[in-house]
């Protein structure tokens, strides 16, 4: 995919503002899981998303996206990860990638995780999200104002929306889930007292670690590596001639991202190449698109994240669960592009495992079997 070369400057037209929107279907239903699943505070969710695309929109210059790591996301949202666990996740992911933007080698033996399993972890956690997303509308009343009838319309959006790609589905959504909170729960926006965040440390315990690692480092590191990293930089050179961003440059902010922000409540995020692409689709090519979206982002962490706890925390089930699944359905489509049996069957067998027992065994009984099969066909091959 070829592009054009983007302005060396900012611009904040109608295109840009329309490209920030791009890449709201995966950031909206994560964060609002983030925050009603696993109790985070959405002041610093919020602030630190916007800070980052701040940042990078001056640093890069380019529409790079800042998502909410993916894998980290799922398990967290689908297993119920206690805010320590999602920081420690996210710190220890920081500091990994960030020794790889400083020692490329290290990254390129990472790299040698074999692509079915990758697909595998992504179809797996994709599905686990799905799944949360599902059990979230489950228990609802058939009718009323927040019931399966309101979800499943809000799946046969998400559904028609993947035939008109530029429609945000996910912002159409979020803002008909407070729509139909206010008119079922009006005395949640009674009240809203606006109040500026105080930020706070929050220092994983031991268990916080172990957590943080075994259920969420050893999903995210591969994807990030292959997604966050390699992918996004031979995106920006495709979509932006002659302006490639190095694999080291982009490894080492998303490692300062998260070594920051972790310690202090915000989630663990990442770049991403689909995130690129879908601001550029929708008519992003500087990065003043992104400095706009982190502006929004960042005044609501700061100004309005406090007043919007309960709102937040009351969302609507049925727009949640349809958010979830729209989110569980981007993270898992990837695995489509597997064309050989033998590697298919280890993406199957590492989902599988992630949904039945955990990550680390899934992704551990992926490399043996990938090992097996990959050894059969080379034992094949030689004779």
């Amino acid at each position: 995919m070829k592009g054009e070369a983007a302005s060396p400057g900012f611009r904040f037209t109608r295109e840009e503002i329309s490209g920030s929107l791009g890449d709201l279907g995966t950031f909206l239903p994560l964060t609002l899981g983030y925050i009603i699943q696993c109790g985070m505070s959405p002041a610093p969710v919020f602030f630190f998303a916007g800070l980052w695309n701040v940042t990078t929109g001056i640093l890069f210059r380019l529409p790079i996206p800042v998502q909410p790591m993916k894998a980290i996301a799922a398990v967290a949202i689908g297993e119920g990860m206690t805010p320590g666990e999602v920081a420690a996740a996210g710190i220890l992911m920081g500091g990994i990638v960030f020794l790889i933007g400083i020692f490329p080698g290290a990254g390129r033996l990472l790299s040698l995780v074999p692509k079915p399993v990758v697909r595998g972890i992504q179809l797996g956690v994709g599905l686990k999200l799905l799944l949360t997303g599902v059990r979230a509308m489950l228990p609802l009343p058939l009718i009323g104002w927040d019931s399966i009838l309101v979800g499943g319309i809000a799946v046969s959006l998400i559904v028609l929306s993947y035939f008109r790609q530029k429609v945000p589905a996910a912002l159409i959504l979020f803002l008909l889930g407070f729509i139909l909170l206010g008119a079922s729960r009006p005395w949640l926006f009674g009240n809203l007292n606006l109040q500026a965040w105080a930020p706070e440390v929050i220092v994983p315990s031991p268990a916080d670690w172990w957590g943080g690692f075994t259920r969420g480092t050893v999903a995210q590191l591969p994807l990030t590596l292959l997604n966050s990293v390699v992918a996004v930089c031979a995106l920006s050179g495709d979509l932006f001639p002659g302006r490639k961003i190095p694999e080291t440059k982009m490894a080492r902010s998303v490692g300062v991202m998260n070594l920051i922000s972790c310690w202090f409540g915000g989630m663990p995020v990442c770049h991403g190449a689909g995130g690129l692409a879908g601001q550029y689709h929708f008519g992003a090519r500087t990065g003043g698109s992104v400095v706009f979206l982190g502006g929004m982002k960042m005044a609501i962490g700061v100004a309005a994240a406090t007043a919007l706890l309960s709102p937040l925390r009351n969302f609507p089930q049925s727009i949640l669960g349809a958010l979830l699944v729209f989110a569980g359905l981007e993270l898992s489509l990837p695995a489509r592009d597997l064309p050989e049996r033998a590697d298919f069957l280890v993406a199957l067998l590492t989902a599988g495992l992630i949904l039945a027992i955990n990550v680390t065994i899934g992704f551990l009984v992926g490399i043996l079997f990938w090992g097996i099969f990959n050894g059969k066909k080379n034992g094949f091959s030689n004779r």
